[in-house]
């Protein structure tokens, strides 16, 4: 059974910040809030009706309006003009605003809401398993050019070695036949210096 829903509001950054919940924590959850800011301070369930019938209209979908204004709340808000005094939305409204009349309690409206707001939450939750779903495939693509870079350098790595084997065979080789070498002239050297001192004898 779809949960009855509130609506809820909030200012960050630039905007304030509305959307027709089923509680405080999917609706900061929309929000994106690392934090929870109905416990701040910094945000609260709405009782105006023209914020309640907006989100209603939308339930599920965060909705902004320039922070500070008056104005509606929208998808899509421009960012604001005038940031007054610095004191909060909520500052601003709670001096000398009349209390609100209660709505009158639609059970038709807020069941399709609810509805409304489950298929908006399905929405989300699908757009983020596709966004997902795309990082991860480039995680995967990321990974494979990676493998393969580190296979054609470990071949790479495994060819030198080879090579430079097969080098550091034929110095060996070049290095015997070099002190091969130096023995036979050794011995021939002493061999005609011996037969040029007998000349030199005679």
């Amino acid at each position: 059974m779809a949960r009855k829903l509130k609506t809820y509001q909030t200012s960050l950054g630039f905007f304030d910040l509305a959307i027709a919940a089923p509680s405080m924590k999917a609706a900061l959850e929309a929000w994106g809030a690392d934090s929870n800011l109905f416990h701040q301070g910094a945000a609260r369930e709405s009782d105006e009706p023209d914020v309640i019938a907006a989100t209603m209209a939308k339930p599920g979908v965060v909705l902004r309006r320039p922070v500070g204004s008056d104005g509606s709340f929208n998808e899509h808000a421009e960012l604001p003009t005038d940031l007054g005094d610095g004191r909060s939305t909520a500052a601003r409204k709670s001096k000398g605003s009349k209390p609100k009349k209660p709505r009158p309690v639609d059970k038709a409206a807020e069941r399709k809401a609810a509805l409304d707001y489950n298929r908006e939450q399905k929405r989300r939750e699908l757009v983020r398993a596709r966004e997902e779903a795309s990082r991860q495939k480039e995680r995967e693509r990321r990974q494979q050019a990676v493998d393969k870079a580190q296979a054609a350098l470990d071949k790479a790595g495994q060819e030198h070695a080879k090579r430079a084997a097969a080098i550091q065979a034929e110095v060996e080789v070049i290095e015997k036949r070099l002190q091969a070498e130096e023995t036979r002239w050794d011995q021939e050297k002493a061999r005609l210096e011996a037969a040029l001192r007998r000349a030199l004898g005679s």
